[in-house]
């Protein structure tokens, strides 16, 4: 069976994370993304490296491994959307496509007549999805956006990191761009939305998706600790603001993560930990209780912890069905039965590194299985294959184009 879009075709005119992130999940679905990209340079994040691609003789290459993230799936056509037979050829492709994905500044694209009120004009039924830092409204639509500045403004370091005071205290980015990739999930939950819409009326519309945006809607429920209270929530490190115990402990020889999301989990890992009288002291008997005396609880949960390994710490909870794991790297990630078993890591044949490894979308359909078949392109893979097959462009026009500095 093929994916679940498989009957749709996209045009994807972003770079770097955020919309070639929503790009990909459309190819991973079934799509056929065609990705446009500067000649010569290509899209911003082939140059984000090290480290690089290595080709089949171990060599670096031109395309970071940051690029291979988030372009799996897609065709790469190179044009210059400067020029007036680029922005045509652009017109001819959203006439033919479903979806276009655009992260340029506000704006930008209006000025070479590809916003969205000109290219309904050539197709009604085109979904025009721009993701850009602040939105197409507001004071700051006209202000660049990157995911870090985003993590700041929009509250995500200043509950992410130790307190001030702590050793390592301040705000901390988290370890990903995640203001890029949530806009880039959200921007495909809309897309998906609107190819839903577009069944039952016929009509496209425009999708407006922020980062900043997103990246307040990611802050989920310490937005809504903050409605509730009035006071901004503070950074508390490893600690949840709202669950305890709900943290990582050091063990003998490493850490282990405890995981007690209900009261019922709580008295399971008493239990079994050989502290059953913990479950029924007043200072901790139910979860509010134990948000309040947390500092308590943690003192006395540390001196236990610290007595056993890692190893017989999640052998002895596992056993007794308590959540609880270790702190992987991202080697030992891979070398997680689980992992293993589920498939996340998925090799795919690429022109010149040969067996490139990726990870497979955790997107699972029973009667539409998600395919992995084209690995990141190359800058320009599928140039001629795109202008002959789907424009019906001839070789004379092709070498003009390419004369031109169009393609």
């Amino acid at each position: 069976m093929s994916g679940p879009l498989s009957h749709i075709r996209v045009l994807d005119l972003s770079r770097v994370l955020a919309g070639p992130w929503a790009g990909q999940n459309l190819a991973d679905l079934g799509a056929e993304v065609i990705k446009v990209e500067r000649p010569k340079f290509g899209d911003d994040s082939r140059t984000y490296g090290p480290p690089w691609v290595k080709d089949r003789e171990g060599r670096d290459t031109k395309d970071s491994a940051y690029f291979t993230s988030a372009n799996r799936g897609k065709k790469s056509i190179t044009l210059n959307i400067s020029k007036p037979e680029g922005q045509k050829l652009v017109r001819e492709l959203a006439r033919i496509c479903d979806v276009l994905i655009e992260n340029y500044k506000f704006g930008d694209l209006a000025r070479y007549g590809l916003s969205y009120d000109d290219l309904k004009q050539v197709n009604p039924r085109l979904i025009y999805c721009s993701v850009t830092g602040f939105g197409q409204t507001g004071p700051y639509r006209e202000h660049p956006g990157y995911d870090f500045m985003i993590q700041g403004m929009g509250g995500m370091m200043s509950v992410t990191g130790e307190p001030d005071g702590a050793p390592g205290g301040g705000p901390q980015r988290a370890g990903v761009p995640v203001a890029d990739i949530i806009t880039g999930m959200y921007a495909s939950i809309a897309i998906c939305a609107a190819i839903a819409h577009r069944a039952e009326t016929g009509i496209g519309q425009h999708l407006d998706l922020a980062l900043l945006d997103s990246q307040i809607a990611l802050l989920a429920y310490q937005n809504t600790n903050y409605f509730a209270t009035g006071k901004p929530p503070k950074r508390i490190g490893n600690l949840h603001p709202n669950i305890v115990p709900y943290q990582p402990f050091k063990t003998a020889d490493g850490s282990v993560i405890l995981a007690c999301g209900n009261e019922n989990l709580f008295r399971k890992f008493c239990a079994a930990a050989g502290c059953a009288e913990l479950a029924d002291d007043p200072r901790f008997a139910g979860n509010g209780k134990r948000v309040e005396n947390r500092t308590e609880l943690t003192r006395l949960l540390q001196a236990m912890f610290s007595k056993r390994s890692t190893k017989e710490w999640v052998e002895l909870l596992e056993a007794a069905g308590v959540p609880n794991g270790p702190i992987n790297d991202v080697a030992q990630v891979f070398e997680e039965p689980q992992v293993q078993a589920r498939g996340i890591k998925v090799e795919l044949d690429h022109p010149v590194a040969g067996r490139l490894p990726t990870v497979a979308s955790p997107m699972r359909f029973s009667a539409t299985p998600v395919e992995h078949k084209l690995a990141p392109p190359v800058l320009g893979q599928h140039t001629e294959e795109i202008l002959r097959g789907l424009l019906q462009l001839d070789d004379a026009a092709i070498a003009k184009l390419r004369t031109d500095g169009t393609i």
